[in-house]
């Protein structure tokens, strides 16, 4: 007689009764909530603080002299690169660079800084890059159009079906949180079966009851049971 449904509702119900299934199954969400609630309370409580960065610059070729405010980062002019090199020694700037005489045709800046880096920060060759298009430009086109040229692009993706009519979902970071979750809570109930498993088993076979079983049913019926019973518990988890 087949009793692996037997197996599987005493595995089933023996686990769900367990004290640290029942506590994991409620602290997740909880432990969760909790934080959902502290990140909400710490975002409306600080206040966001600006912190400017100066850094300096010499214009040898002339004519850079406007745009010298680029969000977060403040640009000062020196006249010679002892003064420059010596604001810089100082902590007054945070770097500088200079803009060498013949820049409209090699198109060469040169930077200093006392940190070791590999590449110039993405903020500070944003502003750069900003204030020479921003003088380059001045006088020539509109200030409208120079800070359309100067705004980072604002790409809008629109999913299409294969009619070419605009799909009803577009997706989003939905598509990724969610499945990530799921994902999350699906490992945590595979760890927390398998623990139990191992657990049930080693208790079985202290107890030599799992002579007892293996003299009533086959092999076969017992670990299927057990592995359907306590992943069922499991999946429960991920439904709680």
């Amino acid at each position: 007689m087949n009793k692996t449904l037997l197996i599987f509702r005493h595995e089933f119900r023996h686990t769900i009764k367990r004290t640290g299934f029942i506590i994991m199954t409620l602290i997740v969400p909880l432990v969760a909530l909790l934080a959902i609630g502290v990140l909400q309370l710490v975002s409306g409580i600080a206040k966001p603080t600006v912190e400017i960065t100066t850094i300096g610059y010499m214009d040898e070729s002339g004519g850079f002299q406007q745009y010298t405010s680029q969000g977060k980062i403040t640009l000062a002019r020196f006249d010679t690169p002892e003064d420059a090199t010596k604001a810089l020694v100082n902590n007054d700037i945070k770097e500088y660079f200079v803009i060498p005489s013949d820049y409209a045709s090699a198109g060469v800046i040169n930077r200093y800084t006392l940190e070791k880096q590999i590449a110039a920060p993405p903020a500070t060759t944003a502003a750069i890059k900003n204030f020479i298009s921003g003088n380059l430009l001045a006088g020539k086109v509109p200030p409208a159009t120079i800070d359309l040229i100067e705004a980072p692009l604002n790409l809008v993706t629109t999913r299409l079906t294969k009619t070419g009519a605009v799909a009803p979902e577009q997706g989003g970071l939905g598509n990724l949180i969610i499945p990530g979750v799921f994902s999350l809570l699906l490992v945590l109930a595979i760890i927390f079966s398998s623990t139990y498993l191992l657990q049930g088993l080693s208790e079985e076979k202290e107890n030599r009851l799992i002579e007892i079983l293996l003299s009533s049913v086959s092999a076969r019926q017992l670990f299927t049971g057990k592995v359907l019973g306590i992943g069922a518990a499991g999946l429960a988890q991920v439904v709680v």
